[in-house]
């Protein structure tokens, strides 16, 4: 399994997803701050991957925050949570993640500074544990979606460097190969980072799972032909009634396999579910440096002064999905009705848990 970030004794360990497929190279953050823009800058990205990190770097500030006492721990914890939950606005995750931590803190404050580290750093590394058994999970319930010899698109990187591990949409890819299933991928490049020519083509050449890399202008005159048995994409934010903020790109192409009548899914844990959303428009999408378009691995490919908007993610209206894969269940239309079933089902656990 491919290893996006872990927890050790030296610091949080990520591989820099900005240098890949060149590049392999992994780094050690030791202080919370720096692990936050890594965060920030992408180093580490993907909404669960983001929650995980998160949730890392609000037990790695606390490790490091040497605090004689929890009444001087107290602000520097709000501190670290702050600039942690400043880095990606879209990603429920990261905030799921952040809140969560607070829930142990406050639960471990009364027995002083050493447990609460202690609770921190375990609750962290559960959080990891939990979100490479949903992504299994995710992928075993999912591959049931996927016919025998499929020809998948997906868009953008849901991978094992999305997640904790195994993926969320390829976690759904790799649980069909292995149910012994004959898939094909055709991966969007996903403009501007190259999440799909990069990332996703990446991992799935390591799994040797055939992959096919075409621009996001070519999803539509591939699904014409008729070359594209099914769309599975991930998701950063999706509101209680079903819409779903994803990257950049999404909505386009869930539209035309709505004209082209091919079904589109999206895979992601009950954790990216956000009831307190109603719809898509209510959803916070992040707008990110222009540069980002200006330029591929800088290299100008726009005038110096041309002006340029680069927002990271488009939502998809809840009409265009034929089914949301998660680790509680595959949920269905009425999405208001089934994703809040999903949604307290795996709080019900966790709390059981």
């Amino acid at each position: 399994m491919i290893l996006t970030i872990e927890w050790t004794d030296d610091g949080v360990r990520m591989i820099d997803q900005r240098l890949l497929p060149t590049r392999e190279v992994y780094n050690t953050y030791r202080d919370y701050k720096d692990l936050a823009e890594a965060i920030r800058s992408m180093v580490i990205r993907g909404a669960p991957a983001i929650g995980v990190a998160a949730a890392m770097g609000v037990a790695l500030g606390v490790r490091t925050a040497r605090a004689r006492s929890v009444a001087e721990l107290d602000p520097q914890f709000q501190e670290i949570c702050a600039v942690l939950a400043a880095t990606r606005p879209t990603a429920v995750n990261l905030f799921w993640a952040i809140e969560r931590m607070t829930g142990v803190y406050q639960r471990a404050r009364a027995q002083g500074v050493q447990e609460v580290e202690s609770a921190l750093i375990d609750e962290a590394r559960l959080i990891y544990d939990e979100d490479v058994r949903a992504n299994r999970e995710m992928g075993r319930l999912g591959q049931e979606l996927i016919p025998g010899d499929a020809r998948v698109l997906t868009h953008c990187n849901a991978g094992a460097l999305a997640t904790a591990g195994y993926g969320t949409a390829l976690g759904v890819i790799r649980a069909a190969v292995e149910a012994g299933k004959r898939v094909q991928v055709y991966a969007d490049e996903t403009r501007p980072f190259l999440q799909g020519a990069r990332l996703t083509a990446w991992e799935l050449m390591k799994d040797q799972i055939p992959v096919t890399v075409i621009t996001d202008s070519m999803a539509g005159h591939i699904m014409r032909k008729g070359e594209i048995d099914c769309v599975i994409v991930g998701a950063d934010r999706i509101a209680a009634n079903g819409d779903v903020a994803n990257k950049i790109g999404t909505y386009s192409v869930a539209v035309l396999a709505k004209e082209n009548q091919i079904p589109f899914y999206v895979a992601a844990p009950v954790s990216t579910i956000d009831l307190a959303i109603p719809d898509g428009e209510h959803i916070p999408i992040e707008e990110r440096n222009p540069d980002e378009i200006r330029t591929i691995q800088g290299v100008a490919v726009t005038p110096e002064d041309a002006r340029v908007a680069n927002p990271a993610f488009d939502v998809t209206p809840h009409r265009y999905i034929g089914a949301i894969i998660t680790e509680r269940g595959v949920a269905r239309p009425p999405y208001d009705k089934t994703l809040r079933a999903a949604a307290e089902l795996g709080e019900m656990i966790s709390k059981r848990d």
